[in-house]
């Protein structure tokens, strides 16, 4: 079997574009998420467009009953991984800490810092066993800088930021590469997300601003996952060109 990339969160944003992108260059595809109805149709259309085999899995990765489960019973020959891109995240609410929904926390952190680490604890011993593989774990510029109404958002990204260090250190006998990327302003369903469907607050965010595009990111995370074996980017901020960082932006 061809080259196998792993990306949680494929229906929509980057995960979708990362699919696509690594699709286009040949590599075979475990795609998750939870809309069931999405991963068909972007398996069908990669699958017809590529020419690759594509294997959806539908689940949430909060629930760690069920990644043991449905990801840890895939065939054995799907279990060939050599790249995981912990990808599944969302932000929810912009409120004080003194006001935000306890709930929101709650998704958060166990989608942003939890399913993450479920998902990973199944995939790498598949990457131990071979002695090789990459595993790609989703931040944010708001690991980096805390920012206003954003702090359980900002933690969680955070603990991603010091997860990725940590595996770093604990898979370096096995050969294995961790990176972080963080990504900035990007127009995807992010914030249309985080603001609970409200498209007045959602398009504010990118109000002046020309942000990043999905493809972007996919387009970077595709870079490093294509470097030589000897070669890792530990870690990496993207942001567009009017963003300093997570708080500070220029808007025409």
């Amino acid at each position: 079997m061809m080259a196998i990339v792993l990306i949680t969160g494929a229906t929509a944003g980057f995960g979708e574009a990362c699919a696509k992108k690594f699709a286009e260059n040949g590599y075979n595809l475990i795609i998750t998420g939870r809309r069931q109805e999405r991963l068909s149709q972007l398996q069908q259309e990669l699958e017809k467009q590529y020419e690759i085999k594509v294997l959806p899995l539908s689940f949430d990765v909060r629930d760690e009953q069920a990644v043991s489960s449905i990801l840890g019973g895939i065939p054995e020959e799907w279990k060939a991984v050599d790249i995981l891109i912990n990808n599944a995240g969302l932000a929810l609410g912009l409120s004080t800490i003194d006001e935000s929904a306890l709930s929101d926390w709650d998704t958060m952190l166990d989608t942003n810092v939890k399913g993450l680490l479920y998902v990973s604890r199944v995939v790498m011993p598949w990457l131990k066993a071979r002695s090789k593989g990459h595993i790609i774990n989703l931040g944010s510029t708001a690991a980096k800088a805390v920012y206003a109404k954003g702090a359980v958002y900002c933690a969680s990204k955070a603990a991603v930021d010091s997860i990725s260090q940590g595996m770093r250190i604990d898979l370096l006998p096995y050969h294995i590469k961790v990176t972080a990327i963080h990504p900035g302003a990007a127009e995807t369903e992010f914030s249309m997300v985080r603001f609970k469907g409200d498209s007045s607050q959602a398009d504010n965010v990118y109000k002046g601003i020309k942000a990043l595009s999905a493809e972007d990111v996919a387009d970077t995370i595709y870079y490093c996952a294509s470097l030589p074996a000897h070669v890792c980017i530990n870690d990496l901020v993207i942001t567009c060109t009017q963003q300093a960082n997570a708080y500070y932006t220029y808007r025409e």
